[in-house]
């Protein structure tokens, strides 16, 4: 059956469904000797599919792991040089090349999911399916509930090189509180590089815990840091389903990104106010009856 060629290419492991529509739009992919463009579609079973003369292989068979990632234990396949660090691969058996869907920071620890299904890995972590994440994170001091609440909203985060990320909306619900340090739990739509951190220091409060305890409706559950288990059907479900606090992350966006606007989250639909007509001079006199005979022809003069 013939699917669009770079759905093809996720399913080989080329790479995420975007970084797959790229190579396809620079020309590196032909479909039985010939070049392609977006949208084309191929039958794996009967097309040769080629990316940079390299036929793509299909597996035969998917692999879903859920691993709980030490801390200091590096998301990367590969650590930089003179990094002595672990990697995760460090932990898994498997000699194959698996997407991470949603990485966690070095100093950042618990559930993540590796497979070879880059249709899955690209749901699970592009910001328009709205994929749910939950974190168990542990705060200095004790946030107002005004700090909570524009927290939830979404907020502004200046990078090193003077540009800014505008966060989504998230949930958040403190577990614990005290003047020391606050437990939240954090439902999160997205994931921008140490986005909990960063904003956790824009309100003043230093993150001392992070833990990624559920994907979806998929928890960490009995899973020791380093071990990791493979997913079944129902895991699977698991993962795909929204958490239920999804219901209460309002819109998708923080704050307007070109205009600089403040972002209004659920905004009322702009209505026309009806005015009423101007009243008429001669509302209370009698309409003027035509004379004997009938109206006049305009046109003709003829009654």
């Amino acid at each position: 059956m013939k699917e669009r060629v770079q759905k093809l290419m996720a399913q080989a492991n080329v790479g995420s469904r975007r970084t797959c529509e790229d190579i396809i739009s620079q020309g590196r992919v032909r479909v039985n000797g010939k070049v392609i463009h977006l949208g084309d579609q191929a039958d794996p079973q009967r097309d040769v599919i080629e990316v940079d003369g390299l036929k793509l292989a299909f597996p035969d068979q998917k692999l879903y792991i859920a691993f709980n990632k030490p801390k200091y234990v590096l998301s990367t396949d590969e650590p930089h040089e003179g990094d002595t660090r672990k990697i995760i691969s460090d932990f898994l058996p498997f000699k194959e090349h698996l997407f991470s869907a949603g990485r966690l920071d070095a100093d950042s620890e618990g559930l993540m999911v590796l497979t070879n299904d880059g249709e899955l890995a690209n749901m699970l972590t592009h910001p328009r399916y709205r994929h749910t994440k939950t974190y168990k994170v542990v705060i200095s001091g004790l946030p107002t509930q005004e700090t909570l609440s524009q927290w939830q909203k979404g907020v502004e985060l200046e990078n090193e090189d003077g540009t800014i990320d505008y966060t989504g909306p998230c949930f958040i619900h403190m577990m614990e509180g005290g003047p020391k340090e606050s437990t939240l739990r954090i439902v999160m739509t997205e994931g921008k590089k140490r986005q909990i951190r960063r904003t956790a220091a824009l309100f003043g409060h230093t993150v001392r815990s992070l833990i990624r305890t559920q994907m979806g409706k998929l928890q960490l559950g009995t899973l020791r840091p380093g071990e990791w288990r493979e997913l079944m059907a129902k895991d699977l479900a698991a993962l795909k389903a929204p958490a239920d606090e999804l219901s209460n992350i309002k819109g998708k966006g923080a704050a307007r990104r070109e205009s600089g606007k403040p972002f209004v989250e659920n905004p009322e639909p702009t209505k026309r106010r009806r005015t009423a007509a101007p009243p008429r001079k001669d509302k209370d006199k009698r309409k003027k009856r035509p004379p004997p005979g009938g109206r006049r022809n305009q046109r003709t003069g003829a009654r």
